[in-house]
């Protein structure tokens, strides 16, 4: 089975093709971070604008690199939440008209639930069960994967995503949009040993996060420290050390807790290669193995929505041809397993 994936729920306008049968046969992404950054944030109309502009010529450019028309497809995907509703309209519009003029079925896909599965297409993937650390600029959750589908929230954020503390942590430290890949870069100037900054909610039991007084004690520390350029290299590490640290002892509780020896690590803030490292030392601590997908498809893309689409597809599910919706919020373990799946509704 042939599935053209469409990823737009913000700012990426990502394309692909995935097969079945041959795996991942091409994908394209765009991003808008240069337009985003004048404005040190994502701009939800410019970024619908955008995705309007770039999504047909991205999809002519993946069918031509698979060597494929669009008669040759067997179904469509996109993502239908969560995300920005306005971006998401225009990933879920086109893909209606495609599936519309071709007979082809449509699915709208979990944004969280492909990223989740972005590991599978890789040549070295993971066996269900596993447990998955989802850490992104919205989202960060531990999740127990039993299969497609099957999932049980171990725990989340109760405030701010670790992606979205890194984002706003870069803002204190004047850096540039977007925030993460700065400071990680600025981090690794930084002396580990001037400063150290605490580990939210690590001292007591359970698998939830919060970032949110972390951001404001390295807000404390900037002001109490000056704007040097050493100054600022030593806060960004100790701010990154924390949120790895942080990360890490929940994954080896999540670990202990759960018993299964795979850990899938996915979403932007999973391209941090000191969170990667130190994930793999954990995972080897605990007898498991750590699954990452290649750097490329950490960020929000298409190939891990042609896949998502594709393996629900092909299981069988559809969606009536009349679902025309999308979904700002949605949580990951309302979904049910391909062929038990109820429509999502818009949860406020």
């Amino acid at each position: 089975m042939r599935v053209l994936g469409i990823e737009t729920s913000c700012d990426e306008t990502g394309v692909a093709v995935y097969c079945t049968e041959r795996g991942l046969l091409a994908h394209a992404l765009f991003s808008q971070v240069r337009m985003h950054a004048a404005y040190g944030g994502v701009v939800p109309e410019l970024a619908s604008r955008d995705h309007v502009r770039k999504l047909l010529p991205l999809i002519r450019q993946v069918l031509n690199e698979a060597g494929l028309g669009t008669a040759d497809l067997d179904g469509i995907a996109y993502t239908r939440g969560p995300g920005l509703v306005g971006a998401l309209l225009v990933g879920a519009s086109v893909a209606s008209s495609l599936g519309y003029a071709l007979r082809r079925p449509v699915l709208g896909v979990h944004h969280m639930e492909a990223h989740l599965l972005a590991p599978m297409l890789e040549a070295s993937q993971p066996e269900f069960p596993f447990v998955a650390l989802l850490v992104s600029g919205g989202h960060t959750m531990l999740v127990q994967v039993a299969g497609i589908g099957r999932y049980r929230l171990l725990g989340q954020s109760l405030d701010d995503a670790a992606g979205e503390a890194f984002d706003k942590t870069a803002k204190l430290l004047n850096l540039p949009y977007p925030g993460g890949p700065a400071l990680e870069r600025l981090a690794a100037d930084g002396n580990p040993a001037r400063f150290r900054f605490p580990r939210p909610m690590t001292d007591r039991p359970g698998l939830d996060f919060s970032f949110s007084g972390l951001k404001t004690f390295t807000r404390n520390t900037v002001q109490s420290q000056g704007d040097d350029p050493q100054t600022r290299a030593d806060i960004a590490r100790a701010f990154q050390d924390a949120v790895v640290d942080t990360l890490a002892i929940k994954c080896r509780r999540a670990l202990q807790h759960t018993g299964v020896s795979g850990l899938v690590v996915a979403g932007g803030v999973g391209a941090n290669r000191a969170l990667r490292d130190r994930l793999q030392t954990v995972a080897a601590e605990q007898g498991a193995r750590v699954y990452y997908p290649r750097l490329e498809l950490c960020t929000d893309n298409g190939a891990m929505v042609a896949l998502a689409g594709a393996l629900r597809l092909e299981a069988g599910e559809r969606q009536p041809s009349s679902a025309f919706d999308v979904v700002a919020r949605w949580p990951l373990d309302s979904l049910c397993p391909p062929g038990e799946a109820i429509p999502p509704r818009q949860v406020s």
